[in-house]
């Protein structure tokens, strides 16, 4: 009684703590999806290689999923803008829960393919939405550091539902149903919010050439981390499965991975907001691009170097993501934000639609250790491009417009619901 006549005497107070305690229930609702999806990815393709189906079907499945991304991040505004955010997440959820129920079906390729396609819209318009609420729902005295907190617990969740493929039996349809139980929990904190809804989205075009004049490495580095990430987990649990490790080797494997992430973002973007992040993308592209040599030189080899080897490349890979978003943040208008973020999500999409497809192809004829020498590509020209861009293009900003906040390639930016500032804008 005593708390809430405090808070009744003080609405500043309550404006500011109701919306920290209703945020957390976007934030669990996406670590909870998070655990899922994390099994899903690992269960598949060591799914179809225990029954002895040729690795080309992941690779195609990967792709199904990389095309279903590409669609939800064109056709999550029009939905959220007729039903509104709680409803679309609901929505999207469902539809994630749906796609987890036909892999419960049992391994019929083709229908996985349309599964995991479902799939793709579905994680990516569930990212467009809740990162978009949040981004409303925050004031910026804290918005970098919550959205740190919610980048964090998904790929935590990610890491718990990799680890969890080693306890399932995968001749069962556990694994889906795991899937969907986590999923219709996620449900549960959204249904359940007060957090108040964002005002109907505003579109955001995409426009590449000028996203290239405002900032051609964040459009660079968004094209090549959106290759690297898909192939590299998308991949990882294919090649590794074809090459004969057990299942708990591959949740091993795949679990490790997310702990790259978290321990190379925070460096990489304490240095980046003290020099020119360029040297920063420049030496996270060069780490990538060496731990992908190194993975096939220890190819097959002992399990816990190559452990190491992947969290070190998966890593470096997708602090490329983070790092390209706060230095093309940096050199744009804030009158530019959003057609800038929903031209690089637009790149990213792409390039994680088309570089799969490339490997899978490829893959056919040289083997699922393909996607290691793609990798290679990717990352070492990167490198070189930045490199060239440090001595052609214009310096940083003296005073860097933004922060950097750690990210994950695995969760799009918010970008075609835009979120309203905090001052007026007439301000």
């Amino acid at each position: 009684m005593l708390q809430q006549n405090r808070t009744a005497n003080d609405p500043g107070r309550a404006a500011q703590s109701a919306p920290l305690i209703a945020i957390a229930s976007v934030i669990v609702s996406m670590a909870l999806i998070a655990i899922g999806n994390g099994l899903m990815f690992a269960y598949i393709p060591v799914r179809l290689g225990a029954d002895g189906f040729d690795p080309t079907w992941a690779g195609l499945i990967v792709t199904g999923l990389s095309a279903g991304g590409l669609a939800g991040c064109i056709l999550t505004g029009p939905l959220v803008k007729r039903v509104g955010h709680a409803r679309a997440f609901m929505v999207l959820s469902a539809l994630i829960a749906l796609s987890n129920a036909a892999i419960g079906a049992g391994p019929t390729p083709l229908l996985w393919i349309a599964a995991r396609a479902l799939y793709g819209f579905a994680i990516c318009g569930l990212f467009i939405v809740a990162q978009s609420w949040l981004n409303d729902a925050l004031p910026n005295s804290i918005r970098g550091r919550v959205m740190a907190v919610f980048y964090v617990a998904y790929i935590a969740g990610l890491g718990v539902g990799y680890a969890t493929l080693a306890v399932v039996d995968i001749h069962t349809a556990a694994a889906s149903l795991i899937g969907i139980t986590f999923t219709a929990l996620s449900i549960l904190p959204v249904g359940m919010t007060r957090l108040a809804q964002p005002p109907a989205p505003q579109a955001a075009s995409v426009a590449l050439r000028r996203a290239w004049r405002i900032s051609p490495v964040g459009v660079a580095g968004m094209l090549a981390v959106g290759g690297l990430s898909m192939i590299v987990s998308g991949f990882a649990p294919i090649h590794a499965t074809a090459k004969g490790y057990s299942q708990a080797d591959v949740a091993l494997l795949l679990s490790a991975m997310p702990v790259g992430t978290l321990i190379l973002q925070i460096p990489l973007g304490w240095i980046s907001d003290r020099t020119d992040r360029r040297y920063v993308l420049a030496g996270a592209a060069a780490l990538a691009t060496v731990a992908s040599v190194l993975a096939i030189a220890f190819d097959g080899g002992a399990l816990m170097v190559l452990v190491v080897i992947y969290l070190i490349w998966d890593g470096a890979s997708e602090s490329i993501y983070a790092l390209s978003s706060a230095h093309a943040a940096d050199r744009a208008g804030k009158d530019e934000l959003l057609a800038l973020s929903s031209s690089m999500l637009f790149a990213w999409s792409l390039a994680g639609f088309i570089v799969p497809g490339i490997v899978t192809a490829l893959s056919v004829v040289f083997g699922t250790a393909t996607f290691i020498y793609v990798g290679i590509v990717i990352a070492s020209a990167f490198c070189l491009f930045v490199l060239w861009r440090v001595t052609a293009g214009r310096p940083t900003p003296a005073a860097p417009s933004s922060s950097f906040a750690p990210m994950s390639a695995q969760t799009p930016l918010p970008v075609e619901l835009a979120f309203a500032p905090d001052e007026p804008a007439s301000q």
